[in-house]
């Protein structure tokens, strides 16, 4: 009997142990259900035969020898039913909790990553672990301005945090505004589908669409920020770091309000929804009608190619628009009609560089707003005036961040008096000691 409680105990020890195994267990990418079953066994099985081996070699003082080879025990078969108990149990635990971090339904791949992270931060918001303790921000109330602010500033103190991200540039702010443009650039008028009000871009296909190459960085980014914050929506918080970015390198104040909601996989828009820099005038219209923009919003909108630049492994063009990247500010029009232009003689896509130095480019669709009548009256306008160009973007970008979401939404999520009113944040220069 002795021999027996001991094999228990060790049979109890050697459940636990699974069990923990199991639980802190995280899987970063999808499998199938025969991988994971033996990924399970690999965990569970050795631990228990080192229960077997011990009662085996070992028996307690005293106790009952082991049994004959050969002749089954009622002791035997208990240790076999126990083991095969332990196995299931590990298994299933096993299983269930996969499906909690990989979303299961949600895509493969990054998506499921991105999915497996919301998870755990709503584990940790349930269980109390997260907490400003934990670095997690948690509120208590209604989220309001000030908690924006500090959610701007999170975001404007790390764009400059790794000094060579992007080939020694060291600025994440060009690749954010990227990430909040194409999230919002999918709103259909004529369908009301797509737009910022969903963040699908979280899960495939959206997130293998051709025109989003090069956004896990800017969608990592972000999840490290929603880490800190995971009340705020990834929807809300993508059009937010655009605005961040915007201001903080240097470019005008943009108005923002919350109260997007994030979508799930079936809300993801089909792919051929943001435009070809390829393209020519009619494409550009095609592309920015659907959204609802006119000819003076799309070229304003365009001004946003003074910030950073195209790489060979993203869109397959090459090179910075402008030679201040990292700075908001009229030069883009001002290099289109001050420079002279000629095809570059590569083997790349068709884009033009600059005659004078061969280190900058425009793609088919930044000549289009030369030599197309109508945008180039805009463009001469904005090439003679920042301050216009900056007035006219900042309306612009507002219109572009808020496409898709139901007005409705907003006026939920406003907390103050006046309903529906757009928040302007203040940048980090302006904020002295904070």
């Amino acid at each position: 009997m002795a021999a027996v409680s001991s094999f228990r105990a060790s049979l109890r020890a050697a459940g636990a142990g699974a069990r923990l195994a199991c639980a802190n267990n995280t899987i970063a990418t999808s499998s199938s259900s025969s991988s994971t079953l033996a990924a399970a066994r690999r965990t569970i099985v050795p631990r228990s035969r080192v229960s077997i081996r011990t009662y085996a070699d070992a028996p307690a003082p005293g106790g009952t020898p082991p049994p004959t080879p050969g002749k089954s025990t009622s002791t035997t078969r208990v240790l076999f039913a126990s083991v095969a108990v332990v196995i299931a149990a590990g298994t299933y635990f096993y299983l269930s909790e996969s499906k909690n971090v990989l979303g299961v339904g949600y895509g493969e791949g990054e998506a499921n990553k991105i999915h497996g992270t919301k998870a755990r931060v709503t584990r940790e918001a349930a269980s109390g672990e997260g907490g400003e303790s934990g670095g997690a921000r948690q509120l208590s109330g209604p989220a309001t301005q000030k908690d924006y602010q500090e959610v701007y500033n999170a975001i404007a103190e790390k764009l400059e945090s790794d000094p060579e991200y992007d080939g020694g540039q060291g600025h994440f702010g060009p690749v954010l505004v990227r990430l909040a443009w194409h999230a919002s650039g999918t709103y259909d008028k004529n369908t009301n589908s797509g737009g910022s009000n969903g963040a699908t871009m979280r899960f495939a296909p959206e997130s293998d669409h051709g025109a989003n190459a090069g956004l896990l960085v800017a969608r990592n980014y972000m999840d490290d920020i929603h880490k800190k914050f995971p009340w705020i929506t990834y929807s809300d918080l993508w059009t937010l770091g655009g605005v961040v970015a915007v201001q903080e390198m240097g470019g005008p104040i943009v108005p923002w309000r919350p109260g997007r909601q994030d979508g799930m996989v079936e809300n993801c828009t089909p792919d051929g929804r943001l435009p070809d820099g390829d393209k020519g005038p009619d494409h550009i219209r095609h592309i920015f009608y659907r959204m609802g923009f006119n000819d003076q919003e799309i070229v304003a909108l365009s001004g946003a190619h003074a910030l950073g630049r195209c790489h060979t492994d993203r869109s397959g063009f090459d090179g910075p628009w402008t030679f201040s990247p990292t700075t908001f500010s009229n030069a883009y029009f001002q290099l289109l009609f001050d420079s002279k232009w000629q095809l570059r003689k590569w083997e790349g896509p068709i884009q033009y560089q600059d005659k004078e130095t061969s280190s900058l480019m425009m793609l088919t669709t930044d000549m289009a707003l030369v030599q197309d009548k109508k945008f180039r009256k805009y463009a001469e306008l904005y090439a003679k005036s920042e301050d216009k160009f900056f007035q006219d973007f900042s309306a612009a970008f507002n219109k572009l961040l808020e496409l898709g979401v139901p007005q409705e939404n907003f006026k939920k999520a406003e907390v103050d008096e006046e309903n529906g009113r757009k928040w302007s944040f203040k940048p980090l220069s302006e904020q002295g000691d904070k």
